[in-house]
């Protein structure tokens, strides 16, 4: 669903710069707040796991549980570096959507088409290993472009059904002709991975939700007029990135333990029958109650940090540059 996310990024990136422009913010001044208000949670579940690590080394949890929760903990974190870049060319984004609409993003589409080609088509075997690597940065930003270009009102129907259909044809072509790995993620024994940098397989798929995104976000707006219904929806927001900071801590609050308890299906134990996914569905309540609390105490690092020194915020800065360097080294 990374699609959907860029999309909705790119689109709220776009309203939030128009509005700085019209108070007579600076672009320097938005970009700053932007960068800043997504730092601040990532700055904290680092810096407090930095603290954890040696903490539960010293109960007895074992270096190879704690080397996978480290990298647990920082996987999930990698689009926000990857988000921030792409949020700080947002200006750039803009002035090519008034420009050129929603083609703005098919220079993006067809970069990853040929670094593609190369390191997949007949040369493939002559190309260097990081080659890929080019994927990166026009693999993500193709729906962020999408999503500024319908903020700024360059996106229509008639360009949503275009990318609704050409993106679930093309997607289909590369699964059928082309032989592209089905499973959007990385699956062990398979030599290709669609996501890690995303394949051209990734932006057919984003551009056939952004497409459906567009077409229907007019009946969820009506639907979402019900409280019953926006209120969970702004609750969610307003800890979005907590939720992502800290829900792989929220499993690991109740994995840890259950180490120590042996064999616990759904928990410890392999992934490798129908049981044990029966057995995880009943854990995500207690995985679900975990985050609620972990995340009443968290949630403060989302929020503006008054009153802390700069000398804690250098403290913190390096306990999470640590822990980086530590979850990093072994990913």
């Amino acid at each position: 669903m990374l699609g959907i996310f860029f999309l909705v990024g790119g689109h709220a990136s776009v309203l939030s710069f128009r509005r700085a422009a019209e108070r007579g913010g600076s672009t320097g001044d938005w970009l700053r707040g932007r960068l800043v208000r997504l730092g601040r949670p990532v700055l904290g579940v680092t810096a407090v796991w930095a603290v954890l690590l040696p903490l539960l080394y010293g109960l007895g949890v074992p270096e190879a549980t704690l080397r996978t929760g480290a990298t647990l903990v920082i996987q999930p974190l990698w689009f926000v570096g990857v988000y921030a870049v792409i949020t700080a060319l947002t200006p750039y984004c803009v002035r090519a959507a008034r420009r050129m609409g929603a083609w703005a993003a098919a220079p993006l589409l067809a970069a990853v088409a040929v670094v593609d080609f190369l390191r997949y088509g007949p040369f493939a075997d002559a190309m260097p290993s990081w080659l890929s690597l080019l994927n990166l940065l026009p693999g993500w930003m193709f729906a962020y472009q999408l999503g500024v270009s319908w903020g700024e009102r360059r996106l229509g129907r008639r360009a949503a059904w275009s990318l609704l259909l050409g993106g679930a044809a093309l997607f289909a072509a590369l699964l059928l002709f082309f032989h592209y790995p089905a499973s959007m993620v990385g699956v062990p024994g398979q030599d290709r991975t669609n996501s890690h940098p995303p394949s051209l397989l990734v932006l057919a798929l984003a551009a056939a939700q952004s497409g459906a995104a567009i077409l229907l976000r007019d009946r969820l707006a009506r639907l979402l007029r019900r409280p019953a219904l926006w209120a969970p929806v702004v609750i969610i927001n307003l800890s979005a990135m907590t939720i992502l900071c800290w829900h792989q801590t929220a499993m690991l609050s109740a994995a840890v333990p259950a180490s120590f308890l042996g064999p616990v299906p759904g928990l410890t134990v392999a992934p490798d029958t129908l049981g044990w996914l029966l057995a995880r569905l009943a854990w995500l309540p207690v995985f679900a109650a975990a985050l609620l609390l972990i995340g009443r105490t968290t949630r403060r690092f989302e929020a503006p940090w008054t009153g802390v020194t700069r000398a804690r915020r250098a403290v913190a800065a390096l306990l999470a540059a640590g822990f980086a360097v530590f979850a990093l080294g072994l990913a």
